[in-house]
């Protein structure tokens, strides 16, 4: 008579220091360092008819130029969320299946980010190229908030982190999220204004890291 094979938990956690553990940082900075890369294969160099022309070629760059400012504008959106998905999961004292399953849907719209770019370069006046970049940017921000959430009321955390922290860190990882969804409509008046309100997000997180509370800074420390 064979023995049952012992099935693992749903609940299963893999402590930091883990092959498991491991695996999950390796895989997202993988993936990261591939979306980031990708955003700059959607910039064409410019065809030119005299190749030793100076102002064909200036002329030329010039009408890729929304091209290059949106690879430049994800280029630091995607590295601002390279940093902070670091530094979340640098608070993490283990991971369990849920959190795996989150951060694996986090990356999925990681991955996608370099299709609304290569949108917004070709049709950056385009209030729909807008919206979709918007929503993809808000829908990341958002995953934050669920993968804090997630750690803090399962115990992942190296350390408890105390109600008001917390509350304070989602509203920090919120606040992109209003910014992008309040473009939405801007756009269809102005694409340059929708721009400005995503850097509204700037001053508003500094704003916000000034009313940080106390030991606030040892969780969130650099973001």
């Amino acid at each position: 008579m064979t023995g049952s094979v012992e099935r693992p938990s749903r609940s299963r956690r893999f402590e930091r220091g883990s092959e498991e553990f491991g695996r999950v940082l390796g895989f997202s900075d993988g993936l990261f360092a591939i979306a980031m890369t990708l955003l700059i294969v959607s910039v064409e160099v410019p065809d030119v008819a005299d190749a030793d022309s100076v102002g064909d070629l200036a002329d030329a760059l010039g009408e890729i130029s929304d091209q290059l400012i949106s690879f430049l504008v994800s280029f630091l959106v995607i590295g601002r969320y390279w940093l902070a998905h670091h530094q979340m999961f640098s608070m993490l004292n283990a991971m369990d299946r849920g959190l795996i399953g989150l951060n694996l849907f986090y990356l999925l719209l990681i991955a996608f980010a370099p299709f609304p770019t290569a949108l917004l370069g070709d049709f950056f006046d385009n209030p729909l190229a807008i919206t979709i970049y918007a929503l993809t940017v808000a829908a990341i921000s958002g995953m934050e908030v669920v993968l804090l959430r997630h750690a803090h009321r399962n115990g992942l955390l190296a350390r408890a982190m105390p109600d008001e922290i917390y509350r304070w860190g989602t509203l920090l990882s919120t606040t992109p999220v209003i910014a992008f969804a309040l473009s939405i409509p801007v756009a269809f008046i102005n694409s340059g204004l929708a721009i400005a309100v995503w850097l509204l997000a700037i001053p508003v997180g500094l704003w916000a890291n000034r009313k940080a509370p106390p030991g606030a800074d040892e969780y969130f420390e650099g973001l």
